[in-house]
């Protein structure tokens, strides 16, 4: 998570891993988890290794890529700041997926970039005949694979549970699938001007774009009343 978001003196929990973990800011601690199955993770690798798609691990605070799929990151047609920010973010490695699992502790998400709707759909079905997993996605050409448990919407409502606020006076922000979840649980689903048609239709409201400050202008709307 960017460090401004980290440093903030109103930021005291994060959602990481499209609620695969609860974690307490000051201390890094994990206060709630639900993590991916490695034996399904490894199930699902070997049905798609053959696929031209990326299978990056998120685990342990770090995002392993293998070296050759790494390699594919210009192929997906994504914009020049995305392919930026995932070449900053990945550790690349030199083992496969199996092995790296055998490495790593938390295990909270796979994140799949694929180039063609074929691969898409192959993927997709792959992850839904398995009971033990759960897809959505944040962007073009993006799946991510987590824990069937694991959302943003079960997170958040954990999380309410654990501080004592009723969810019904929580307020969520969103723009994309992986938010949709979240954006149904929390008592005011808000969702960016700019967002996907499901973010927007699971929220009970929108505000701005990101651009504009949306989640600041709405935030400032509720502080002022």
């Amino acid at each position: 998570m960017p460090s401004v978001l980290l440093d903030h003196a109103a930021t005291h929990y994060a959602v990481t891993g499209n609620g695969a973990v609860v974690c307490e800011v000051a201390t890094g601690r994990a206060l709630h988890t639900e993590l991916l199955d490695r034996e399904s993770c490894v199930r699902l690798y070997e049905r798609v290794r053959e696929l031209p798609v990326t299978f990056d691990l998120l685990a342990d605070g770090k995002v392993f890529a293998e070296r050759p799929r790494f390699a594919l990151l210009d192929t997906f047609g994504l914009d020049a700041p995305s392919v930026k920010l995932m070449r900053d973010t990945r550790t690349v490695v030199d083992t496969l997926v199996p092995q790296t699992l055998q490495q790593v502790g938390r295990l909270e998400r796979v994140t799949m970039l694929w180039r063609t709707p074929e691969d898409r759909d192959f993927v997709v079905r792959c992850v839904e005949e398995d009971p033990k997993l759960l897809w959505t996605s944040s962007g073009p050409h993006n799946l991510e694979i987590s824990d069937a448990h694991a959302s943003k919407g079960n997170a958040l409502t954990w999380l309410c549970g654990y501080l004592g606020i009723p969810i019904e006076e929580s307020v969520a922000f969103g723009d994309m699938l992986n938010d949709v979840s979240m954006l149904r649980a929390a008592g005011d689903g808000v969702a960016m001007a700019n967002a996907s048609p499901e973010a927007k239709a699971a929220a009970d409201h929108t505000t701005l774009c990101n651009d504009e400050g949306g989640v600041g202008a709405y935030l400032e709307g509720l502080l002022s009343r």
